[in-house]
Order: structure tokens, then sequence, then C-alpha cells
């Protein structure tokens, strides 16, 4: 048997100037890491570092460590000026395997929340990732890289790497999630895939968004965490989703929202936080308000 997966958790962020404070939805990743997997230590990985006051309240609790970016990624000529503007997320896709192939342990985006702990004999595994939907042009299945757990020196991590190189085209997908699928096809030996529900039982559809963040579901027993696709609706100018945004994410919010993604973050929403059940209705009404027709395309299922 080679070596175990370390309880270790590895998190890649502020790749790009931090221009905001620190979110509370990265705030809950993070604590929710800790009070679920009692990690033996989270490493965050960073260019630039968060500030703020939810930054200030977990901080202590993180091993820093300075990144030094990709050069290939941060040379790279994008086509497409539009697609160059996140270039700090494919820093990120090839920061977070360098990460594993040199120490292991488990990576997650910080758009995730925890759940329960990983089944014990998933740190005998070499390597774990998760099916999630693929994009609708993939020919074959997508294994996603927003969950993934490493053996130190894993051979699935050295051939992803070293792969990524060729692979990369400036796209979402390409090198981070249909490359992994391919080479699961020629090395299975070498990695353990997990379902769809263990990281990704609510998918980055309009419906699985709503699901998440505006409707109740009951989750799979064997979700280990939830994967929140924050680039689809992060931004309150992208609406495309639906209307929900991360002004909209609030502690009132996490507090009295009768949602999948509110009941199951509030155990770590801090005790001594402020909340107001008047406000949160205000707020909830407010956002509906401002976005009419997405509000009521809602409503009525067309998502």
């Amino acid at each position: 048997m080679g070596p175990r997966i370390p309880n270790v958790y590895h998190f890649v962020f502020g790749l790009a100037p931090q221009r905001e404070p620190l979110h509370l939805m990265h705030y809950l990743c993070l604590a929710s890491c800790l009070a679920v997997n009692r990690p033996d230590a989270i490493h965050f990985h960073y260019q630039h570092e968060p500030f703020g006051p939810w930054w200030e309240r977990i901080r202590p609790q993180l091993e820093l460590r300075r990144l030094a970016p990709d050069a290939f990624v941060s040379g790279y000529a994008y086509i497409d000026p539009s697609v160059a503007r996140f270039r700090y997320a494919h820093l990120a896709d090839f920061a977070r395997l360098q990460i594993l192939l040199a120490e292991g342990g488990i990576y997650a985006d910080m758009d995730t929340l925890f759940l329960r702990p990983p089944p014990s004999d998933w740190f005998d595994s070499p390597f774990i990732l998760g099916h999630e939907a693929p994009p609708a042009n993939a020919e074959g299945g997508s294994l996603c890289n927003a969950w993934i757990a490493s053996a130190p020196g894993a051979e699935f991590a050295r051939a992803w790497l070293a792969a990524s190189y060729d692979a990369f085209d400036g796209s979402w997908s390409n090198h981070s999630t249909l490359l992994p699928y391919r080479l699961s096809r020629e090395l299975p030996d070498h990695i353990a895939i997990q379902p769809k529900t263990a990281f990704y039982a609510l998918d980055w559809t309009r419906r699985g968004l709503a699901s998440l963040f505006l409707d109740m579901v009951v989750l799979p027993a064997d979700a280990v965490s939830l994967h929140l696709w924050s680039h689809l609706w992060f931004d309150p100018a992208r609406v495309d989703f639906l209307h929900f945004h991360k002004g909209a994410l609030t502690p009132d919010y996490i507090a009295f929202a009768d949602t999948t993604y509110a009941r199951a973050a509030r155990r770590f929403l801090p005790a001594d936080c402020p909340v107001d059940a008047g406000r949160y209705r205000r707020q909830r009404a407010g956002l509906a308000l401002r976005y009419p027709l997405r509000a009521l395309a809602t409503r009525l299922g067309l998502r």
C-alpha cells in the first residue's frame, strides 16, 4: 500500500488583488471545514492576502502559505479578452495540482460547504475525484476539480499536471474537468471516482442553483460537501441564472432563510453574529422587486 491521503486541507485564494473584504460565503467554507473535518491543518495558499472582519475571525486558525503563480499560465496569451479576466481561476487550477503532488491532502474550492467528514477508507485511496454534470458540448464525462484528494506523489496527480500544459486552451473545462475524465479511462487503477452526489448533488444548472439558495431540498445521505458554483451567481451584475447574488448572502439570510444552503450553513454562523428576521424579510422582498422577471420565473419553475 502506498502513502495515505493526509487529513490536511488546502485552499487556494487571492490570485488576483483583493478589492473587497472576505465574504461570508468564504468564511463559512473555512469554518465548516474546521468543524466538520477536524483537519490536522488547513493550509491557505495565497498571493494577495484577504482582509476584513470575516478574515480576521478565521485567519488565526489557518496556516498561511504565500504562493508563486505558475509561469505558464501567468504568461498565457488569451485570444478572448473576456476570458482573460479569469486568469486567477486558471492559476488556481495548476496550483492545486502542484500542491497536492508535493504534499498530498484534500483540496477544495472556497465556494464549498462541508457537511460531513469523508469516509475513513477514502484516505487509503491514491487519488479521489467526483463526477459532475458535464458541459453540453462534452464528449464523455466530467470529473470536477473543485474537490480533490491525493496522496503525496500520486501518479494520477503527476499525469494530470503534466498533461494540463498541453490541454490548456484558455477555456474553463478542457484541462480542469474533461482532461481528468479522459485520464481516468487510461489510469483506472490510480483513481477512486465518487458519484456526483458526494460533492455536486446540486449542479450548476439554474434548477440546481435555485435548489441551493432559494428552495429547500433533502440532500443525499452520501453528500460530503456542497459546491456552490459561485462564478455563476456571485457577481450582482450576473442574474442570468437566478436573482440571488453575494449581496443576498448575509448573516440574516443564513440565520432565517428556509433554503438548502442556509439550513446547512447555519450551524457555522458565529453565535455572536447579530441577525434580524425582519431585516431578512425586507431583504428578500427587495431582491424580488429588483429582479421581478427572474423572481417570477423562479416561482413558476422556469429555470
